[in-house]
């Protein structure tokens, strides 16, 4: 499955990842290690940030 980062966290590697399929987020420095989550959950996360 892909990964994904936001393109706002540069080259410093210090960024949250989230799945492709929106169903788990990750620390890119444990890249080994996953949370996952509902797509309700995401959707209503990125929707609050967007405000």
């Amino acid at each position: 499955m892909e990964w994904r980062k936001s393109s706002r966290s540069g080259n410093a590697g210090d960024c949250v990842e989230l799945r492709q399929d929106l169903s788990a987020v990750r620390d890119s420095k444990r890249p080994g290690v996953s949370l996952p989550v509902s797509r309700d959950a995401v959707r209503e996360l990125i929707t609050k940030l967007a405000r």
